[in-house]
């Protein structure tokens, strides 16, 4: 094969990769916008969701939380772990 057949084998590949990404769409933070719940140490309820089984704060890849959300949630987590709202681990 000569080395034009690659160059152009390659071009077509740089070109579909935009086209997948395109696609993809983005979601969107669950703590943030109007109706969105405030993020508080005393609510208990909310940070729990924000908490593996094990006790750990989840990654904001999987919670789908924007970063200055996610420094405010554990933050707050670990209020509320100070305060024996939530357990530090479990068994």
């Amino acid at each position: 094969m000569s080395k034009k057949g690659k160059i152009q084998t390659n071009v077509i590949r740089l070109q579909q990769i935009p086209v997948r990404q395109s696609l993809m769409r983005r979601r969107s933070c669950p703590l943030s916008g109007d109706q969105a719940p405030k993020i508080d140490y005393k609510d208990a309820r909310l940070l729990q969701r924000y908490v593996s089984e094990h006790g750990k704060i989840m990654p904001s890849r999987i919670t789908v939380v924007s970063p200055k959300k996610q420094r405010q949630l554990a933050l707050a987590i670990k209020r509320a772990r100070f305060l024996a709202l939530m357990p530090y681990v479990t068994r």
